[in-house]
This record gives C-alpha cells, sequence and structure tokens, in this order.
C-alpha cells in the first residue's frame, strides 16, 4: 500500500508540475486566442467606460461575459482611470493585453503592450455638445405629434418580442422628425452605442466627402504603394467599396482568424489586408471584409496633407456639418482609423445620420456627398447577388430578402454586430434605428418591427 501512496503523491506532483509550467509558460508566450479575447475585454470596457460613461463591472458583465462565450468569463479586468488604461487578464494571471483611452479618439487596443507609443501617435481636441433647444435633427428637443401617431408607435417598440433580447435603443424618424424612441434600461438618449459594421457605412460617407472635392473618385487604381509591382495595382476604389476586390481576407469569428487578429493582435489593423493575396479576379467573388474596411480608412487618410489634418477630417467633414457631436471614430495604435467597426455614437446620432442618407446626401440645403453616391449604396452588386450594394451598405436585414416581410423595395441598410441597424426607407420617407447587444444566433429579425411601424406610419387607402 505504501508504494501505491507513494505513486499517487508522485502523480500529483507531476500535476502540479504541469499545471504550474503550464501557467508559467501562458504567462510568457500566451496562446493568441487568449490574447484576442483579453484584447476584446479590454477594449469593450474601455470604450464603455470612457466614452459611454458606464459603470466598468457591468459592462465586463454585461456586454463582455454574457453573450454566450464561457472562456471570457475567466478574463479580469482592471481600469485605470487616471491614465485611461484597462488592463485584460484571463484568470488574472497570464500576459495581459490592454486598451488605452485617448479623448476624442476613444480608445484603441495596444497588444504590442508599447502604451508610450499609442499615447504619442495621435491628437485630437476633444469638444463639448452645444446646447440645441431646437427640434431634431437640428437640436435635441422633440416635437409632440398632434395625431397620436407617436403613441401607437411607442407603444410598439416597447412590446420586448418586437424590439428584440438586450435591446438598448430605438429611434424612428418619419418626414425628418422623431416621432417615436425608446431605451433599455441603463441606457438613454446621451448614451453613445456602438455601430460595429454600420461604422464601414460612415467610413464611405467620408469618402464621399473626398469625392465631392476632387480628390477620390472610384475609378482610382493604385491606390497603395505595397500594391504598385504586382496585379493588385489594378484593384479600383469602387471594387473595395463593393467588397468585390478578389483580396483574401477571413472574417470568421471566434478563433484568432484574421478578422479577429485585426482587432485584437495587431498595432496596424491594416497590415493584414495590405498584405493579402488576390485569390480572385476583382468583380468576379463578394467577400464581405472589415479588412476591406480598414484598408478604406488608411486609403482615404492618405488623400490628406498629413496625419493630423486626416484624423481631423471626419468631424471637419461630417460630424459637425450633421450635428452629430457625439460621434467618436476610434483609430488603431498606429493613428489609422478602425473604419470597419468601432464608430460610438447616441441613437439619435445614428438616426440624423440615416435622415441625412435618406436625404441623398443633402444637408441643410448643402450636398455633402456627390449626386448619385447614395445612389451607389442602394444599388445591389451582381457578385453579391443583389444582397450587398456597391458601395459599403446592405438590400437586405438580417437574415434574408427584405420582399418576405413585406417592406418596400428601395429600403437600404445599416447592419452590425450584435444586432445594430439602420434601415432607411425614402418610399415611405422613414429612417429606423435599433441598436442592442443581440447575437445573431438568437435570430432577431428587425425587419418585423419595421413593418408594424410602417403600416403604423402609412396613412389608410381611401
Amino acid at each position: 500500500m505504501r508504494w501505491i501512496s507513494r505513486a499517487i503523491l508522485a502523480l500529483v506532483f507531476l500535476l502540479v508540475i504541469i499545471v504550474v509550467g503550464g501557467a508559467v509558460w501562458l504567462s510568457i508566450s500566451p496562446p493568441e486566442l487568449l490574447r484576442v479575447g483579453d484584447g476584446y475585454a479590454a477594449k469593450i470596457v474601455c470604450s464603455n467606460t470612457f466614452i459611454a460613461k458606464r459603470d466598468p463591472d457591468q459592462v465586463l458583465a454585461d456586454d463582455v461575459q454574457a453573450p454566450g462565450n464561457p472562456a471570457l468569463r475567466l478574463v479580469r479586468v482592471s481600469v485605470n482611470r487616471e491614465e485611461g488604461l484597462v488592463t485584460a487578464r484571463i484568470l488574472g494571471m497570464f500576459a495581459p493585453n490592454y486598451a488605452l483611452y485617448r479623448g476624442a479618439l476613444g480608445c484603441a487596443t495596444v497588444p504590442d503592450g508599447d502604451l508610450q507609443a499609442a499615447r504619442s501617435a495621435v491628437f485630437l481636441n476633444k469638444v463639448k455638445a452645444p446646447k440645441r433647444d431646437s427640434v431634431w435633427p437640428d437640436g435635441d428637443r422633440v416635437a409632440v405629434d398632434a395625431d397620436g401617431t407617436g403613441a401607437a408607435l411607442s407603444k410598439l417598440i416597447a412590446d420586448p418580442d418586437l424590439a428584440g433580447q438586450a435591446m438598448r435603443a430605438i429611434v424612428v424618424v418619419k418626414d425628418g422628425r422623431i416621432v417615436a424612441e425608446n431605451y433599455g434600461e441603463g441606457f438613454d438618449k446621451a448614451t453613445p452605442l456602438i455601430g460595429w459594421s454600420m461604422t464601414k457605412t460612415v467610413n464611405a460617407a467620408i469618402i464621399g466627402r473626398l469625392m465631392l472635392t476632387g480628390k477620390m473618385s472610384f475609378d482610382d487604381q493604385n491606390l497603395l504603394a505595397q500594391w504598385s509591382a504586382d496585379a493588385r495595382k489594378t484593384i479600383k476604389l469602387s471594387d473595395l467599396l463593393g467588397m468585390e476586390s478578389g483580396l483574401a481576407f477571413n472574417e470568421s469569428y471566434g478563433a484568432v482568424s484574421d478578422v479577429t487578429r485585426m482587432l485584437y493582435l495587431d498595432a496596424d489593423t491594416t497590415s493584414i489586408a495590405t498584405n493579402a493575396r488576390q485569390e480572385a479576379l476583382a468583380g468576379e467573388r463578394f467577400s464581405y471584409s472589415s479588412g476591406t474596411a480598414t484598408l478604406l480608412s488608411r486609403i482615404w487618410m492618405n488623400r490628406l496633407p498629413n496625419l493630423s489634418a486626416a484624423i481631423g477630417y471626419p468631424r471637419e467633414a461630417l460630424f459637425s456639418p450633421l450635428g452629430m457631436a457625439s460621434a467618436v471614430l476610434e483609430a488603431d495604435e498606429r493613428g489609422t482609423y478602425v473604419g470597419s467597426s468601432y464608430l460610438y455614437a447616441t441613437a439619435r446620432d445614428w438616426a440624423r445620420f440615416g435622415q441625412f442618407l435618406l436625404q441623398d446626401g443633402v444637408w441643410k440645403g448643402q450636398r455633402l456627398l456627390p449626386e448619385g453616391f447614395v445612389g451607389a449604396m442602394r444599388t445591389p452588386t451582381k457578385a453579391s447577388g443583389g444582397t450587398y450594394s456597391q458601395v459599403q451598405a446592405w438590400l437586405a436585414g438580417p437574415g434574408g430578402s427584405d420582399g418576405q416581410f413585406g417592406l418596400p423595395s428601395d429600403t437600404f441598410w445599416m447592419l452590425g454586430h450584435d444586432g445594430q441597424s439602420v434601415a432607411i426607407v425614402p418610399s415611405a420617407n422613414l429612417v429606423f434605428v435599433r441598436l442592442g447587444l443581440t447575437p445573431s444566433w438568437v435570430g432577431y429579425k428587425p425587419q418585423i418591427l419595421l413593418k408594424k411601424i410602417l403600416d403604423a406610419t402609412t396613412p389608410a387607402k381611401t
């Protein structure tokens, strides 16, 4: 029996050595998937703490750990408000990943740990939101409707089955005025919310502003110096905008892929797409790619005189004219805007942008986007089978054709991860914003609520 006891003790000792040794190894060189989890946690907590002014513990519990990824429940996060630094570690013991708050540029992941370089890379002055007593969209006052439509709509959008799981904000704009809005617990009209891939459409509009001034065009080629010596030099700006450049990019989530590496492991979010091989001819294949969208950021930023001018351009050219005072477009560690994913804005400001597109890129009588630009956002590409447009927008809502829901054929969409959506319906003169934390596996379809809203706002036929 003694030898059995000794064998058990030896086995226990061996297991301890393996566990301790593994922990030491992981602390020195953790698997990339752990670092992706850390990077995601740090970034989400940072942006919501410093931009949206939410409680970091609540953000960690609700936004990072709740959506169904058990591994993220092992993440421990610390927030240094003085330094604007968020540190995340799996189990609180392995090598961390960081996110750094940089004022008006929001938060950036700092996967290489070079906080000094990240702090010195970019700078943008913060601005105070102006006090605006005018009726929305010029101001923040919402006029009360006289015919009772608003009350009916408010009842609709408050229905939890229609609003969807973890709804955070719904805004309905009809004939240029907010006619109904609803907010989830802990959120209100002043809470900036992430758009995820809805950011792509806004990023495209920034390109449209540069097109209006003659600095860019759909037919532009030789887009990057790194492509000058190979076939990629023939890729057109229009190919990138339509997600049909032929560049290889893995958009899969839940593992270490091109998109998760881009967002949480690379200091330069453009490096993967810049160095990607061209696996299909331009225009031949639709391939949805966040790498393409961030590459578009780098391309438009290159058209401005310097980094300082480029950093200030979204605010100067788009957000300020539209009155989107809450908008924060976040840049990566090196100073490139993450035009694929990271725009925070209040639901009312997302609605302002939707109204801007509804008005064909004209605001207060001034044309800010070239004629035909928004039209291209509503024109399907052949390679996508008619679901995606020529300019970073969708021709159908999540999960299928809008026709099956009875929506008008001119409806087009901005769509983002976790249930973010803005629908623009020109024929009904209506914009619909729905933001939340609603993973795709839930199967939520905002088209159902939108159809009921349209039915409630359409005059009865006589």
